[in-house]
């Protein structure tokens, strides 16, 4: 019912991304060493690309109508208003980075401690607005996007630890502070 929204969405979001990462500071690589988490970081997003696919009206399987037992407006509306702030919460943390985004668990050269916008909320408010706007998805669309959320959200767990563990060395005496006045995911709770 909201399929045809809800993918214009992503995929706008999905652009955007790719246009934003134009002009970012860039990551300190070691040789070698982040291969493997450059590879399963581009394999990520891949999947993501394809997810878009769920919403090709030829997809009949992955339509809302043949995953729920009873599939509402209420439904589609309810995934509707979870996806929009969600991706809207994802954008806001980008552009207050500006310059400072980049790949998950990526080390950048000349970090900055971003604390204000969205990062006064939460730590990790991209992570945070991709994962609401997948649950809208699954309420709105598919089951299929639980799947997508699982996974994805266990990756930006995992990334998430990691990048905390590379901000205590980076920020040695701001970012202990920083942690302990906002939670990792969720604002007020987690």
């Amino acid at each position: 019912m909201y399929n045809h929204t809800i993918g214009a969405i992503w995929i706008a979001f999905m652009i955007y991304w790719s246009i934003s990462a134009v002009g970012v500071k860039p990551a300190i690589r070691k040789a070698g060493k982040d291969r493997w988490q450059r590879l399963s970081t581009h394999a990520l997003l891949a999947l993501g690309i394809l997810t878009a696919t769920l919403f090709i009206p030829t997809s009949q399987w992955f339509q809302a109508e043949h995953m729920y037992a009873e599939h509402s407006r209420a439904m589609g509306l309810v995934g509707l208003a979870m996806v929009m702030p969600g991706i809207g919460f994802a954008v806001w943390a980008r552009i207050h980075l500006g310059r400072n985004w980049g790949m998950p668990m990526a080390r950048k050269a000349e970090p900055e401690l971003v604390t204000s916008g969205p990062y006064a909320l939460t730590r990790h408010p991209i992570y945070t607005g991709i994962l609401l706007a997948m649950l809208g998805t699954a309420i709105s669309e598919s089951v299929v996007w639980l799947i997508l959320l699982m996974v994805f959200g266990t990756y930006f767990f995992f990334s998430a630890r990691r990048e905390e563990e590379f901000m205590v060395q980076q920020f040695p005496d701001q970012y202990p502070t920083y942690k302990q006045r906002t939670n990792m995911f969720l604002p007020y709770l987690l």
